[in-house]
């Protein structure tokens, strides 16, 4: 059972368990509370006996629009999300607590920015028709501090990933698909079905060998040295550009886009 409420919703189906973003007025942009219930819904289902996978998802028209800046403002980054490049609460680098079990990242709407970090840092993707994919930290004055750097270079190569990051522009799902940024692209209606049935074929094997697999292709693409010098790049910048005037203009250019 979940509670429509919940800005961060959790539900098991078939061992599988759906973790929803859920703030639909506001494209799902990550607010403190959900930068603490996101993790917590995360480690639930990980300890959960009944849990083989996870689905990270959102709820329409979004995936997640990143983070909250309305809320945050005040010319800081929020505390313990690990957004400045540093560990977070949980003590690992990125928006996530370490899990054992794969996290799919159903997307669903856009995923910008802080979002497209979440995507980024889920095992693999499945698309809806209707997403699409941008980094626009250069676009807000910001910097990354979720792996972006190293994660979207991985994914589709490095030239590929600096145009993205450079001009700011938008992928379209079908253009996710071709570059190797997402596994499938399939109709809106189908999206969670479809990632359903993707959860039960993992979930159909030896777990315990795939949680493993997973282990091993954390530690073999988890370049720390790069991840170290995203987080430094990420501090310094924080440091020198996250003063109350610039914290204004970046909100003021944030609502003109």
């Amino acid at each position: 059972m979940t509670d429509e409420h919940e800005i961060v919703r959790y539900e098991v189906v078939d061992r599988t368990s759906i973790v929803t973003l859920n703030r639909p007025e506001a494209r799902n942009a990550l607010s403190q509370e959900m930068l603490r219930l996101v993790p917590d819904r995360l480690l639930q289902a990980d300890a959960d006996p009944d849990v083989d996978v996870i689905i990270l998802t959102g709820t329409d028209p979004a995936f997640c629009a990143g983070l909250d800046l309305e809320e945050l403002g005040g010319g800081s980054l929020p505390i313990g999300a690990g957004a400045e490049g540093g560990a977070n609460r949980h003590g690992t680098r990125g928006p996530f607590p370490r899990l054992r079990a794969p996290l799919i990242g159903a997307i669903n709407g856009a995923a910008v920015t802080g979002g497209f970090e979440l995507a980024l840092n889920c095992d693999f993707l499945v698309a809806s028709e209707r997403a699409t994919f941008g980094d626009t930290h250069a676009r807000l004055g910001i910097m990354p501090g979720w792996g972006l750097t190293v994660l979207l270079s991985q994914a589709i190569g490095v030239r590929r990933a600096r145009e993205m990051s450079f001009t700011g522009n938008f992928v379209a799902a079908d253009e996710a698909l071709r570059l190797g940024l997402v596994n499938h692209v399939v109709a809106h209606d189908e999206l969670l079905a479809f990632t359903l049935a993707l959860a039960a074929d993992v979930a159909g094997n030896d777990m315990e060998a795939v949680r493993q697999l997973r282990s091993t292709y954390v530690a073999v693409t988890k370049d720390d040295d790069a991840w170290e010098q995203e987080a430094r790049d990420s501090r310094s910048w924080a440091r020198t550009n996250f003063s109350p005037e610039r914290r204004a203009a970046i909100e003021a250019r944030g609502r003109a886009l």
